[in-house]
């Protein structure tokens, strides 16, 4: 969940003092020494669907995506690997004949997010169609999931999760969300995104609900969406590094 607002913060020692918890982490570790306390947002049910997008590799690590993609560089090429990518096929691994998602291939690991908020707000384009002058301090909410793009159109379609002007109890859903990847790990942590690090953190609270298997979905099905959405996505974005001092973890419960 990348919002990049200026923010002049305070860094002691080895880390940021002051902050909230932050994002992404380990799933699989549910300890941490922040005390920092917040309320976890409502139910994505509850909230305004306001934004989607989708990072290459995955920002955050479970047992099930837990290969090390290397440090990156500016976010690009750092993060993690979903486990399966070891065991495609060389079917699943062909380019398709159209992709209109930038620099993504068959392949490769992304970790998607719906971002949820408190603000009477419809879906848009980056982060700030979560939050307005009058919804300066939104509760958010982030429903993440982990896929392996490959070239199958018998893997779930990319479509099936999408925003399609769809409206529950007067709120802006995605279509559905992946309910088949294990029960979502739910903690407090922060947004996210490549300029944050643990000497530079993200003073900005979201709840964040992860599921922890990752799945497979079609490329050319994100192709279609990456050509035209009402979010203005058509490329990965770079991974924060996973944050791993206790300091900036809060328990997870």
């Amino acid at each position: 969940m990348v919002l990049v607002l200026s923010f002049s913060g305070i860094a002691i020692g080895d880390v940021c003092t002051g902050y909230g918890p932050q994002a992404p982490r380990d799933i699989d570790n549910r300890s941490g020494e922040n005390r920092s306390n917040f309320s976890l947002a409502p139910k994505y049910t509850e909230l305004n669907l306001c934004n989607l997008h989708f990072h290459v590799n995955a920002e955050h690590k479970s047992k099930d995506f837990s290969i090390y993609a290397g440090d990156g560089a500016d976010g690009l090429g750092g993060g993690y690997k979903c486990n399966m990518t070891r065991t495609l096929t060389a079917s699943e691994l062909q380019a398709p004949k159209t992709n209109h998602c930038k620099d993504l291939k068959p392949g490769d690991t992304i970790e998607l997010h719906w971002v949820y908020t408190s603000c009477d707000m419809k879906p848009g384009k980056t982060l700030n169609s979560c939050l307005s002058d009058k919804c300066i301090n939104p509760d958010l909410r982030v429903e993440a999931q982990v896929f392996t793009v490959v070239n199958d159109p018998s893997a779930p379609n990319f479509m099936d999760f999408v925003y399609g002007g769809t409206m529950v109890n007067g709120y802006h859903q995605a279509k559905s969300l992946p309910n088949r990847t294990g029960k979502p790990v739910e903690y407090a942590g922060s947004t996210t995104g490549s300029i944050y690090t643990e000497q530079n953190c993200s003073p900005y609270y979201g709840t964040w609900s992860v599921r922890p298997k990752c799945a497979k979905v079609d490329i050319n099905s994100l192709s279609k969406w990456c050509k035209k959405n009402v979010f203005g996505e058509n490329h990965a974005h770079g991974v924060r590094k996973l944050v791993t001092h206790p300091k900036l973890l809060g328990e997870i419960k």
